[in-house]
């Protein structure tokens, strides 16, 4: 059987191992997938148990996507750029790092059928999936792009691979027709972002990045301004898909019945 985990800390709210098992099951792979909470010291044990092959492919979560890099042998072009990596293979004896929540970003919007073209967007956070969200977006061809972290010098750093990005103070609002929380603030119940949004227009968009609560307290306050809201359910799902296109070079059906099954 092969062994599959998803690292990260915290971890007990990741869905993968509900989402991959039943895929596998779906396939009739001979597979089990898990997740597993570490600290940083621990990532090298992790890597280990992959050149042994005791473990077949790791997911990694936050905080972990830049730490692992030093521990692997190459990394695809989108980790490169964006020196994050969240799922990791073995490829003719080399541990190879890649980054699929780019085409998880990308996908979802499509889904959501939301056009990026020439939009202003406002990223919540610096650390974790926002290289990726940069990366798509301006892909996508955004206009604008403005990010607010709690320690600013943590989104400054972001201007060293993305320098057109603009930064601006924790609590400042900024003009935007897309707001998106790419922080941890909503992994818990009585989470609060900390901005006043009362002032919003109606034609604007919140997009959560956390998926587990499926409505944190930022998206609620979209949704009673009037606003079009997603929480990244799709993302995730996505993520995963392009994950284990690479693992088993199969592309698992994403239908009704998996999204519904992954609420329960």
């Amino acid at each position: 059987m092969k062994k599959y985990l998803v690292i990260g800390n915290p971890i007990k709210h990741s869905l993968s191992p509900k989402l991959h098992n039943y895929w596998f099951e779906k396939n009739n792979i001979d597979a089990n997938y898990d997740r597993r909470q570490i600290n940083k010291n621990e990532i090298q044990e992790v890597i280990s148990e992959i050149k042994e092959n005791k473990l077949n492919g790791v997911n990694i979560t936050v905080p972990f996507k830049s730490d692992v890099i030093p521990f692997l042998d190459k990394l695809s072009e989108e980790s490169q750029v964006t020196k994050s990596v969240n799922t990791i293979y073995m490829r003719n004896k080399k541990l190879v790092g890649h980054n699929t929540d780019i085409k998880g970003f990308e996908l979802s919007l499509k889904e959501i059928q939301f056009n990026l073209k020439n939009k202003v967007i406002f990223i919540l956070g610096a650390g974790g999936v926002v290289p990726s969200i940069i990366y798509s977006l301006q892909k996508l061809g955004v206009s604008k792009i403005i990010v607010s972290n709690r320690t600013k010098q943590k989104a400054e750093n972001l201007k060293k691979n993305f320098s057109k990005i603009s930064i601006v103070d924790w609590g400042e609002l900024p003009e935007f027709d897309m707001i998106i929380n790419a922080t941890s603030l909503g992994l818990s119940k009585g989470d609060k972002i900390g901005l006043d949004l009362n002032n919003i227009s109606k034609e604007k968009f919140f997009y959560d990045v956390i998926y587990n609560p499926k409505e944190t307290n930022f998206l609620r306050t979209g949704k009673r301004l009037g606003c079009q809201v997603s929480n990244g359910k799709m993302m995730f799902i996505y993520q995963a898909f392009e994950a284990f296109k690479l693992w088993h070079n199969i592309k698992p059906a994403v239908t009704e019945d998996l999204k519904k099954f992954l609420d329960k």
